[in-house]
């Protein structure tokens, strides 16, 4: 378990200690990010292409997927919905952001083109089935893995070069407590959906420790309890994504907690300028924080569950 853990944290910790003191590496650094998440995307799909009885395993990841979701949201959002009536936020003006989608279609075609990177991924994996037996599958899944690597040290340094240093993250009360209180309510989701999805209550727990990040939990979870649930998980995660670029404008003047948190991970990045656009800038220091505590969260909590 400890080996796990160092294995996935050590390039996360290594890429925090760069300084990136140039904008145009900076730049590039953030592209990197993007292509190492749509290559893991496309190495998923091609690792669920070597899934024996692929259709009836896809039909079954559709529905625990959405059961996993329905149930972890269901919390989230009482959880959430609870702190948003004590934790007031005051947004001050609407300023609208430039360069922020102006509607939610435009907000979620990003996440709607992941997954058309699986699809395209699971397509490739199909037509190389029967030619090469299990090889390329096996080296997919070996690949993402490499690959997960260097974008956990991307985000180290992004990380690292965010501009809130680690002093100013910890004394951000409300983004702890926007952070405290989506993990806690996911774990709780998780726990519970357990039974329905017929796993034990570990693996419950660490199917809901993804905290919105897809990339991460679709491929830790697949290379521990196999890939069909790393589908599902990835599933889960990436579908929190799409409801949140629809809650956010809808809920951030009256619930700006929940707006903010519901997100996960994402607060941090993917879902950053939908919240900044309909919350304003006061909002953009609280998603931050809860973002960067969770991302920092989850790989560790991932790891520790499915190893007990």
């Amino acid at each position: 378990m400890f080996t796990g853990l160092l294995i996935v944290l050590l390039p996360l910790v290594l890429g925090y200690l760069v300084p990136v003191r140039r904008a145009s590496v900076m730049a590039w650094i953030n592209r990197g990010v993007s292509a190492s998440i749509y290559l893991i995307l496309l190495l998923m799909g091609v690792s669920l292409a070597g899934l024996p009885d692929l259709g009836t395993q896809l039909s079954r990841m559709g529905g625990q997927a959405l059961l996993l979701f329905v149930v972890i949201s269901a919390f989230n959002l009482a959880a959430l919905w609870w702190l948003s009536r004590r934790l007031r936020l005051d947004l001050g003006e609407k300023r609208v952001i430039d360069g922020a989608p102006t509607s939610k279609l435009a907000a979620m075609a990003g996440s709607l083109s992941l997954v058309g990177v699986v699809i395209a991924g699971l397509v490739i994996g199909l037509m190389l089935v029967g030619r090469w037996g299990t090889t390329p599958f096996e080296l997919a899944e070996h690949l993402a893995e490499w690959v997960l690597y260097v974008l956990l040290a991307l985000i180290g340094c992004q990380l690292r070069n965010s501009g809130m240093p680690l002093k100013q993250i910890l004394l951000n009360r409300h983004g702890l407590f926007i952070a405290v209180t989506l993990a806690a309510s996911s774990l709780a989701g998780g726990l519970a959906a357990a039974p329905m999805l017929g796993l034990a209550w570990n693996e419950g727990l660490a199917m809901a420790s993804g905290f919105g990040w897809y990339s991460l939990s679709g491929i830790l979870i697949g290379e521990h309890l196999g890939p069909a649930l790393g589908g599902v998980a990835f599933f889960n995660d990436l579908t929190r994504e799409l409801l949140a670029f629809v809650l956010i404008p809808l809920v951030m003047r009256r619930y700006a907690p929940l707006a903010i948190g519901y997100g996960g991970a994402t607060s941090m990045d993917f879902t950053l300028p939908v919240i900044q656009q309909h919350g304003g800038v006061r909002c953009v220091p609280i998603a931050v924080v809860s973002g960067f505590i969770l991302s920092l969260l989850s790989p560790p909590l991932i790891l520790f569950l499915v190893a007990l």
